[in-house]
């Protein structure tokens, strides 16, 4: 775990000039009052997803965490990329296996008092695409699992553009808000997973708003 911090700050050190010329990413909030870019304690983050650089730019929004986010398993395949990802603390996930070590390694680092984070559309939209994608259900069961905030963000998914990026940072939610004492764990899991898809859903429309402001 030493290591894992370690390579994270160093890495949030070195890259602190190229990140801004790179990214320049100007961030909103929906109430900076009760989430800004300090988390205290446990918490899942989900976004939705454009780039492989989103992770880039999740790592610097919260540079006072050690963010460790899951990965698909195809990035972890690409050398020297796959060595780094692995240094700072990504969680791989094999998608097209029906292994779910990635839950378990993400509700470990949680019962510790990490963050974990998560794209819960598991790949990048094609053009033409609704989005945000169908959100794996996965996610859904970590939170309730694991009993933690959810942090919803979303971004625009500018990078190395004219156009600067931009995110914007929602409010924690309380993924038991959503569940009924009465439903299946399956049923559950299903609310959970579609209420976090709306928010981002409608933080997205939110970002899109302050964009245009």
């Amino acid at each position: 775990m030493f290591w894992i911090h370690f390579w994270n700050w160093f890495v949030k050190i070195t890259g602190w000039p190229a990140q801004l010329v790179c990214f320049r990413t100007k961030i909103h909030y929906e109430d900076k009052k009760k989430q800004g870019r300090s988390i205290h304690g446990p918490a899942i983050i989900i976004s939705n997803h454009t780039s492989v650089f989103d992770y880039v730019v999740m790592l610097f929004t919260f540079p006072g965490r050690t963010v460790r986010v899951q990965m698909a398993e195809l990035l972890f395949e690409k050398k020297p990329l796959g060595l780094l990802l692995k240094l700072l603390g990504g969680i791989r996930v094999d998608r097209n296996s029906h292994d779910f070590g990635f839950v378990e390694k993400s509700c470990e680092i949680l019962e510790k008092g990490g963050v974990v984070g998560i794209f819960p559309e598991s790949r990048i939209p094609r053009p033409g695409e609704a989005r945000p994608l169908e959100f794996k259900t996965s996610a859904a069961f970590t939170a309730l699992r694991a009993g933690v905030p959810v942090i919803p963000i979303a971004v625009n998914g500018s990078y190395f553009r004219k156009k600067r990026s931009e995110m914007i940072i929602g409010t924690p939610m309380d993924v038991t808000e959503f569940t009924l004492e009465d439903a299946s764990d399956r049923e559950n899991i299903r609310r959970v997973n579609d209420a976090m898809r709306a928010r981002i859903r409608e933080l997205t429309e939110k970002l899109e708003e302050a964009e245009n402001e």
